[in-house]
């Protein structure tokens, strides 16, 4: 019996473990590591900010995790040696036939001076929390929303961010009072196509934010409340909202996989240069989002491969870097961008909605997941 283990148990991870459990639970065994006792959807952490959502609330335990031939390992990945398969723990070690390194961007908060001590941030649990308990204090003023590095997760967060910040102001009678200014390295928003980028502007402009592209913030003086631009030029805020660098995990970078910033894989089956070892999702170096969706498919790629090899076939699918992301748009109304990054020779997308059956629809993604990956009946 074939030994697949999984380091990292978002998206992808649970998407592969799942599949695989569906289609080889009789021909293989899956250990799925993750240093975290429960799973939260991204989207989540909007609701904690701004939907009166606790933190207990958005959790999913992993101990309920019930597929078939998973089992899932709390604990701290410390090594992994790519050429042998051989994972290291704090709870002892691993032996692979096929490694799948799933494990994601992590936040560098400390790459940006500053911003630890004087910014906020909302891509963490835990920040959206002292978010959330921070905003009733601001009374008007000027709010910067820093992109502060490329490529970030969910490309369209820090747009939903400001969207509903802006409704947040609205109902608190202090928008008029409010200046919304957002910070961002690339020449537009969401740069999958034109079009897309163009809606976002749009939409930006109809609440009064300004959209300052090509331009980032590379120190914060919370003494003086003044962002420091990558140009030299110094701008004054009340209220600073950072989207932290993103980085490879250490563990990753230390392995060798990562040798130019992120890992290395085949466009078509995602398996990096080392035989019998995949990357999935954030972690990869791919011209395309980063979001959960997409790791999820990918992940749909990977055990696709690992089904046909293991039957001595070979696989038709291709990855295409494809996926749907769902999109607060203010006023309890949702979109949907559709996207696919690899399937030709440009990038293809567009928004759908705004509708109620677009929101209705998202509410129905997470429980969906939740009963595919875990195994439960129950949302």
């Amino acid at each position: 019996m074939k030994h697949v283990v999984i380091l990292g148990a978002g998206f992808g991870g649970l998407e592969l473990a799942s599949r695989l459990s569906d289609s080889l639970a009789d021909a293989v065994r899956v250990t799925l590591i993750d240093q975290n006792d429960a799973f939260t959807f991204g989207f989540w952490k909007l609701d904690i900010l701004f939907g009166g959502a606790d933190a207990a609330s958005v959790r999913i335990p992993y101990r309920g995790l019930e597929k078939p031939g998973v089992e899932f390992r709390q604990e701290r990945i410390t090594a992994i040696d790519p050429t042998t398969r051989h994972v290291t723990t704090d709870g002892g070690s691993y032996e692979a036939d096929i490694l799948v390194v799933a494990l994601g961007a992590d936040y560098d908060m400390a790459a940006t001076p500053g911003f630890a001590e004087g910014g906020l941030e909302y891509y963490s649990i835990a920040g959206a929390e002292r978010m959330r308990d921070a905003l009733p204090a601001f009374t008007g003023g000027t709010i910067l929303i820093g992109v502060l590095g490329h490529p970030y997760k969910c490309p369209p967060a820090p747009f939903e961010g400001a969207f509903l910040l802006h409704d947040q102001l609205v109902e608190r009678g202090i928008r008029e009072q409010t200046e919304i200014r957002i910070v961002a390295p690339m020449s537009a928003p969401v740069p999958v196509t034109p079009e897309i980028s163009q809606r976002f502007l749009d939409e930006l402009a109809a609440r009064g934010i300004e959209y300052m592209a090509q331009n980032k913030v590379v120190e914060l003086a919370p003494s003086t409340k003044e962002a420091l631009l990558e140009s030299r030029e110094r701008l004054a805020y009340d209220l600073f909202v950072g989207i932290p660098i993103h980085r490879v995990p250490a563990v990753v970078a230390e392995s060798g996989l990562a040798e130019k910033g992120w890992v290395a894989v085949d466009r078509d089956t995602l398996m990096t240069p080392f035989p019998d070892v995949y990357a999935v999702g954030d972690v990869v170096a791919l011209p395309m989002a980063k979001a959960g969706v997409f790791a999820e498919n990918a992940a749909g790629v990977v055990a696709d491969d690992i089904v046909a090899r293991l039957r001595g076939e070979t696989s038709e699918r291709r990855y295409e870097g494809e996926g749907n992301c769902y999109i607060e748009f203010g006023s309890g109304r949702v979109a949907k961008v559709e996207a696919n990054f690899l399937g030709g020779p440009s990038p293809r997308g567009e928004i759908v909605g705004p509708s109620e059956d677009l929101a209705a629809d998202k509410r129905t993604f997470a429980p969906t997941r939740r009963a595919r990956w875990f195994g439960e009946a129950r949302a």
